[in-house]
């Protein structure tokens, strides 16, 4: 009998619409496969910086208009809710992401939690970089939100951000989501049905 294939990596920004969109399919693919996956949050900035994406604010007005045209098509088809103009965006991703490397050296469930957060900004109009929040949020989970947020604000949570965008990099993502199944790159919350295939062979 052969071995089924897992999603080794799950690299993901905390504020990023398409992951968003992709995030509940995802949860689901991985329910039907049994796959493992590794979740590593990244500092999407620094990822557009070195593989040459442009950070939304930044782009042209005409492609800034053409994503949030994209997005609400996508938000349409899926059934998917999604503010296309969130209070708190553009957002610090950095308290989200290392509230998710926590959370993953505590053994707790990221998938759950990444979920959570997601939609606090895209759905619930709520601030990721505001710790109180996130306390909420992860309280919200049935979890101890302020032990967790403690861990994610210590120099070594940040630190391994860091190294997980260095690896991001490393690795040839340079957008959000991306999964990568035993070295082959997935971009994009549209090429989930090819993730399931490759899981299927």
């Amino acid at each position: 009998m052969s071995k089924k294939p897992e999603i080794r990596k799950y690299w993901l920004s905390v504020a990023s619409p398409w992951t968003w969109l992709g995030s509940a399919r995802f949860l689901g693919l991985l329910e039907r496969s049994g796959a493992q996956v590794e979740l590593i949050p990244m500092d999407l900035s620094e990822v557009f910086a070195a593989t040459g994406g442009t950070p939304f604010p930044q782009r042209s007005p005409a492609r800034q208009s053409y994503r949030q045209l994209e997005l609400a098509r996508w938000s349409s088809r899926l059934e998917v809710p999604l503010n296309l103009t969130p209070r708190y965006y553009p957002v610090d991703r950095v308290p989200a992401s290392c509230l998710l490397i926590a959370a993953g050296e505590g053994g707790l469930d990221t998938l759950t939690l990444s979920h959570a957060v997601l939609r606090a900004i895209w759905c619930e109009d709520r601030d990721i970089a505001d710790w109180p929040t996130l306390v909420d949020l992860v309280n919200g989970l049935g979890l101890d939100g302020e032990a967790l947020v403690k861990q994610a604000q210590s120099p070594h949570t940040i630190r391994r951000l860091e190294k997980n965008t260095q690896r991001a990099v490393q690795s040839g993502v340079f957008g959000a989501p991306t999964f990568i199944v035993d070295g082959e790159r997935f971009w994009g919350q549209d090429r989930l049905d090819f993730l399931e295939e490759r899981l299927k062979r």
